[in-house]
């Protein structure tokens, strides 16, 4: 497997607030992490620091091989909903901190599968042989009138509320989270992106991105360069995954 992730400031924000990144636990599987952060002075930054940096040290130093997808599942399961708990009680105990709270999209890969927990609207998209494809659904208002059928896909591109979360890490008690695995195999590439990417860049340009002959180095500056070309106006953050067998140099 080969893998890179960037995060950008922008051309607009004037810091950033998403986090991530890609780590290896002792028995050599990935863990790929995008967080965007919201709510107060600097506290988004805080959110999402602090769930990044939780979620690599726990994977670096206590996880095991992840030999099925019920393991990935329960670890992914237990590390978010603890890491919940202390952003909720970072908060309440810090008033500069108060209302804070980060998307989390997380992967754990292997050779075999790829396990996949979200909450808010940071995305995974899989390319494979079938084609291209967001795997994880937005925890936002405009994709539930989406679901529902209130307005269409289009409309919510400039939906004046697409920014609305339902949910997101660390603003109760209680986080819910989508989490499921799938087969991921040779040439397949996972995305995970926050919105400051897939609000600017178009399914299609993403098509176009990562099925060019270029590594990964080169598709993820593309996107990069595509987002803040469009505008900029947010924090750009992906991780890009790519499965390839042993005889493949990296």
């Amino acid at each position: 497997m080969n893998d890179i992730f960037l995060t950008n400031q922008g051309k607009v924000r004037q810091h950033n607030e998403d986090n991530g990144g890609i780590f290896l636990n002792p028995h050599g599987v990935r863990l790929a992490i995008v967080a965007d952060g919201m709510g107060g002075h600097r506290a988004g930054d805080v959110a999402s620091q602090m769930t990044v940096e939780y979620m690599q040290k726990q994977w670096e130093e206590e996880s095991g091989p992840m030999l099925t997808p019920n393991e990935a599942e329960s670890w992914l399961q237990q590390k978010i909903k603890e890491i919940n708990r202390r952003l909720f009680e970072y908060s309440e105990e810090n008033s500069e901190c108060q209302g804070m709270g980060t998307t989390v999209v997380a992967a754990i890969c292997t050779n075999r599968f790829s396990t996949i927990a979200n909450i808010g609207d940071s995305r995974c998209y899989l390319y494979n042989e079938s084609g291209f494809k967001q795997v994880t659904e937005d925890h936002s208002l405009v994709n539930e009138l989406v679901r529902s059928g209130q307005i269409s896909k289009e409309d919510a591109e400039n939906h004046p509320r697409k920014n609305v979360l339902l949910r997101a890490l660390g603003t109760e008690i209680n986080v819910e989270m989508d989490i499921f695995t799938i087969i991921f195999e040779e040439d397949d590439v996972l995305l995970l992106c926050s919105d400051g990417l897939s609000n600017k860049v178009s399914e299609q340009e993403m098509i176009t991105i990562i099925t060019n002959s270029d590594d990964l180095a080169i598709k993820a500056d593309s996107f990069i360069a595509m987002a803040n070309e469009y505008g900029g106006e947010d924090n750009i953050t992906l991780a890009l995954l790519r499965f390839f067998d042993n005889s493949e140099s990296r």
